[in-house]
This record gives C-alpha cells, sequence and structure tokens, in this order.
C-alpha cells in the first residue's frame, strides 16, 4: 500500500513537473516572436499617430516699415483681431537686400474671413500707426506640399506662371527634392495662388546661401523651367527669418 502510494505521488510530481516545462515555462522561440509580434504592434502604433498632411490655405502681407523693432510689438498687439478672422502666424521673413521689408505669412482657416480682413479699414489704420511705409501686397496661397521638419533661418521665394500645373510638376519632380539639397536648396512649400491656379509658389530653405544663388542663375535650370512651361520671369525673393 505505502509502495503503491509512494508511487502514485512520484508518478503525480513528474506530471506536474512536465506540465510546468511545457506550459509554464517560455521558450526561446516563444519568447523571439512575442518581442517580434510586440515591436511590429508598436511600429503600427507609431505610424498610426503619424499625422496624414493636409493641404491648407495661407495669406502672405508684404510691406515695407520704417523700423521693425517699433513694427513688432504693434503686431503683436493686433494678435486677437487676426484669431478672429482665421488668421495664425507661421513667419515673418526680412528680406536680406533691406530688413525693413517684410513677409507676413499667416495660415488662414477661412479664405473669405481673411480677405474681409485684409480690406478692412481698422487694419489700413493699424499698420500706419505701426510705421508701414508703403502699400501692403496681400496674396493667398493654397498649400499641397509642406516640410514642416524646415528650419533654416535663410530662405527663398520663388513664384512664376505655368502653362499646365500638372505639367510642369511632372518637370519639377523629375529634378528631385535630392538633387536640390545638393545645391543648397531644401523644399519647404509647394503652392497654388488661389486667385489664378497657373501662378506657382515655391519656398526653399537655405544650407548654402553661395550654391544656391549659382544655381538659380544656372542655365540649365532655366532651361528646366521652359521644358516645364515656365512663362515669362520668374519672381524671385531671399528672406531672413525674424523669430
Amino acid at each position: 500500500m505505502k509502495q503503491t502510494f509512494l508511487a502514485a505521488a512520484i508518478l503525480a510530481m513528474l506530471a506536474i513537473l512536465s506540465c510546468n516545462g511545457s506550459g509554464g515555462s517560455t521558450s526561446a522561440t516563444d519568447s523571439t516572436k512575442t518581442s517580434s509580434v510586440d515591436s511590429a504592434k508598436a511600429d503600427s502604433t507609431a505610424k498610426a499617430k503619424v499625422p496624414e498632411f493636409k493641404p491648407f490655405d495661407v495669406a502672405e502681407i508684404k510691406h515695407a516699415v520704417k523700423s521693425y523693432e517699433k513694427w513688432k510689438p504693434g503686431f503683436d498687439t493686433d494678435s486677437t483681431a487676426r484669431k478672429a478672422s482665421g488668421l495664425e502666424l507661421l513667419v515673418i521673413g526680412r528680406a536680406i537686400d533691406n530688413p525693413n521689408n517684410l513677409l507676413v505669412v499667416l495660415q488662414a482657416s477661412d479664405v473669405a474671413k481673411a480677405k474681409a480682413f485684409a480690406k478692412d479699414p481698422r487694419l489700413k489704420q493699424v499698420m500706419q500707426k505701426n510705421g508701414v511705409s508703403s502699400k501692403a501686397e496681400v496674396n493667398y496661397y493654397h498649400v499641397v506640399r509642406f516640410n514642416p521638419n524646415s528650419n533654416e533661418k535663410q530662405w527663398v521665394v520663388i513664384n512664376h506662371k505655368v502653362k499646365d500645373f500638372d505639367a510642369w510638376l511632372k518637370v519639377f519632380d523629375s529634378e528631385g527634392t535630392d538633387k536640390r539639397a545638393t545645391f543648397g536648396l531644401v523644399d519647404v512649400a509647394l503652392a497654388r495662388d488661389i486667385d489664378d491656379s497657373s501662378m506657382v509658389h515655391i519656398v526653399f530653405d537655405i544650407k548654402d546661401m553661395a550654391k544656391a544663388k549659382a544655381r538659380i542663375n544656372d542655365p540649365e535650370l532655366k532651361k528646366l523651367m521652359m521644358d516645364g512651361g515656365v512663362i515669362g520671369a520668374p519672381k524671385i525673393e531671399f528672406y531672413t527669418s525674424a523669430q
């Protein structure tokens, strides 16, 4: 009886150990599989959190001021009125050849409200009070490409008219961002004029001014633009960030 009980006890212990070995512990292979699955889930979650780019509209205001240092505080004070019209400041640029020539870029949630804001006589009075010394030029653009990681202090704005935007875009993309980067130009924004969709608006950050200017004046680039159907001479302006 004792022997039978002992034998039964031994068999029971062996069964328990066998169960623990197969189900209670995790093999290296199982651990690797679990880790791979967890990593895949983490990668999938991270990708899901990356916001998809959505085209947006901007209002760009160009004017000269008597003194940037005196103009800026008054401009900041008027931010409440801008926000009420759906306008949020993106960047202020100062022309490299004349720092008192300004480019103010505002994101516009409602272009109709933005246009009403720009035409309001109140704004003209505010500008005069803040020392604006020229007539303001206002343009509205629909941004179709944007690089949120751009952060250079100098940039160039190029505006030109094209015969066909889609045909031009194919030629522009054939050059590619990598090649432009070798000339010190980093793609920032590509937009179309809201009031004239044949007008193209391009912004490049500049990592190397000498290389950038050399490329902009390069006959090869001029031929590329002609191949893309650019009409007339482009308007090119260089700015440095005021912020």
